[in-house]
């Protein structure tokens, strides 16, 4: 009886998908094991550098303050993240169907990342206020970029030969865009949403820092001008937490719609598609 060869494309995305190796657990406890030690043999101040055992009692104990403010930031940076992810994605699509669209907008749009982000801060303050609303303008900026930058790479990879052959049997280029040229970009689009996923806390974080009433960033400030530098770490690793987490679940799920795709990008790539190489 003859057995259906097995599907080779989906083995090497699920052989290469991005997961925490054992080694960098062990990795990880020796380099907070050496904290530690260093810390007890040296008699370092707290407010110098606490040991790892002192944040953990400082996050546990205050935890009902970091958690609230944790949860205002992770709302925050949800909503930066879904705001410049389809922003990106409508400005890619706009870009690759009119390409004078393109000629006008990219100067702007390289100049935008140009400028640092503290300098635009303060102005979404002045224009947005304290809340919620200046904290994700911030993070849709920054998140824009590289969602566009890829979606549109990817548009422009599209094998010439099979949209031709769409030509030749009539498709239209609405119908061309949609079931050639989307799903060829796919990959590179989810790259792009690796980079936002990544980069999505730091517009929240530098919104709190310029001007706001709640969240981590506040937090940190506040902890920092205190010497209470345990606290800093403790909000530093529930922001780290949260940011591996949004990073991970938006891995999984590219990769997961992703399945039918040849696996071109690599656990760590976090650029624009490259090209495949042929042997």
């Amino acid at each position: 009886m003859a057995t259906s060869p097995p599907d080779i494309r989906q083995a090497p995305a699920r052989r290469r998908a991005w997961r925490f190796d054992p080694l960098a657990w062990v990795t990880a406890a020796a380099l907070i094991l050496a904290w530690e030690a260093g810390v007890r043999l040296t008699d370092a101040p707290a407010y110098l550098l606490p040991a790892p055992s002192r944040i953990l009692a400082t996050l546990v104990h205050r935890w009902p303050v970091i958690g609230a403010e944790a949860l205002t930031t992770l709302i925050e940076i949800l909503c930066g993240f879904a705001s410049g992810s389809l922003a990106g994605l409508a400005a890619a699509l706009a870009m690759s169907r009119w390409p004078a669209l393109e000629r006008a907008l990219g100067p702007i749009l390289v100049v935008s990342q140009a400028l640092p982000v503290f300098a635009i801060a303060p102005l979404l303050v002045v224009w947005f206020g304290f809340g919620l609303a200046s904290k994700v303008v911030m993070a849709t900026l920054i998140i824009f970029f590289p969602v566009a930058t890829n979606g549109l790479e990817g548009l422009r990879r599209t094998d010439p030969g099979l949209l031709e052959l769409a030509r030749l049997h009539g498709a239209t280029p609405l119908q061309s865009l949609w079931m050639i040229r989307i799903p060829s970009a796919l990959p590179s689009w989810a790259a792009g949403l690796r980079i936002a996923a990544a980069v999505a806390p730091i517009g929240a974080i530098v919104g709190e820092w310029v001007g706001s009433s709640a969240g981590l960033g506040l937090l940190i400030l506040h902890a920092n001008g205190r010497s209470q530098t345990d606290m800093v770490f403790a909000s530093l690793a529930v922001l780290a937490a949260m940011s591996v987490a949004l990073w991970l679940l938006v891995d999984r799920l590219t990769r997961r719609w992703l399945r039918w795709a040849p696996d071109s990008l690599g656990p760590g790539f976090t650029g624009p598609v490259l090209s495949r190489s042929k042997a």
